[in-house]
């Protein structure tokens, strides 16, 4: 991160734009603003040259077509690639988090590369996953997760993988691990989920361990009034 500024690239917001997923960039700029970190957005579409120096990358969720776009356009930035790979932290969510497994197989049997960014694996399943999830984060700190799920993948994970999250109720990966039911994905500096919210917004501590990791600095608690009982809707 520069002295200055928090920077946020928004990947392909144009192709994977479909859940309101770039929402978790506005969640994360003002919640830097909040504790006087300048932030500044920054939405890389298909037609431009990815920037490779964003403290932060963001992939949303889309349709299979779009995904497989995504993915292929992804895959050609070589430098970009480095960069998530290494100093950057990125949140992929959804189609997003499929991209950035080894293989993606759709519904006709056929398999396409992801980034290999994260040790795992999608198929379409047999029927879509929809509605409310909450799982237990593994991240320290984080506590319990809410969101939107809205996808037909079955993700298997690597067997030193570890899952974002072990599912209360919902689907989430639609597979069982080592730690159980998982949600997601996570190593080092990449966070994968699929859940939308945008999930950020519903869980303003997982925005706060982004931060933390982008800034390398330990932020001082947000009291924001109306959240316990924002999140008691989504845990009744």
């Amino acid at each position: 991160m520069s002295a200055a500024e928090l920077t946020i690239g928004v990947l392909l917001p144009d192709v994977l734009g479909t859940y309101s997923d770039a929402g978790n960039a506005v969640i994360l700029a003002k919640r830097a603003q909040w504790r006087g970190i300048p932030a500044q957005i920054h939405r890389i579409t298909a037609t431009t040259t990815p920037p490779a120096g964003c403290d932060i990358y963001l992939i949303g969720g889309g349709e299979d077509t779009a995904q497989l776009f995504a993915a292929d356009w992804l895959g050609r930035q070589r430098t970009l690639r480095a960069a998530m790979a290494g100093r950057a932290v990125t949140l992929a969510v959804c189609a997003g988090l499929q991209i950035l497994g080894s293989t993606m197989r759709d519904r006709s049997g056929h398999d396409h590369p992801g980034l290999g960014l994260l040790d795992l694996s999608t198929v379409a399943g047999p029927r879509r996953a929809v509605g409310e999830v909450v799982s237990s984060c593994l991240l320290p700190g984080v506590g319990t997760l809410t969101g939107f799920e809205n996808h037909q993948g079955v993700t298997t994970l690597g067997p030193d993988q570890s899952p974002l999250g072990v599912v209360q109720s919902g689907t989430g990966n639609g597979t069982r691990g080592r730690h159980g039911h998982g949600e997601g994905a996570w190593s080092g500096r990449i966070i994968g989920t699929y859940l939308h919210g945008p999930v950020l917004a519903r869980n303003p501590l997982l925005a706060d361990h982004i931060l933390q990791l982008a800034t390398g600095r330990d932020l001082e608690p947000i009291d924001l009034p109306d959240l316990p009982a924002l999140r008691r809707t989504y845990l009744a």
